[in-house]
């Protein structure tokens, strides 16, 4: 987990999800040190189980939604190349 005051891409993902782990295995290294990585169980909180179920992998960034399923590298190198995770 990252600090909650450093800009952060959000993983809401649940383990035993083929998806989510392919979603994660892309998304580490194009994050690499340049931008905080955190990843969420949904069923941690209910919440989460009702706003997500079963339409995960999604990632977040600042609250607003980057991709879901499948990663998007392009929307992910452009958050990172604003500069906005430093």
């Amino acid at each position: 987990m990252v600090e909650s005051n450093i800009a952060a891409l959000r993983v809401y993902s649940r383990p035993g999800c083929h998806l989510c782990e392919q979603l994660i295995e892309q998304l580490l290294p194009i994050a690499g040190r340049r931008i905080g990585v955190e990843i969420v169980n949904i069923d941690e909180r209910p919440e989460w189980q009702a706003a997500y179920g079963t339409r995960i992998p999604v990632v977040e960034y600042r609250g607003e939604t980057v991709c879901q399923y499948m990663l998007d590298t392009d929307a992910v190198r452009r958050i990172i190349d604003a500069g906005d995770g430093s």
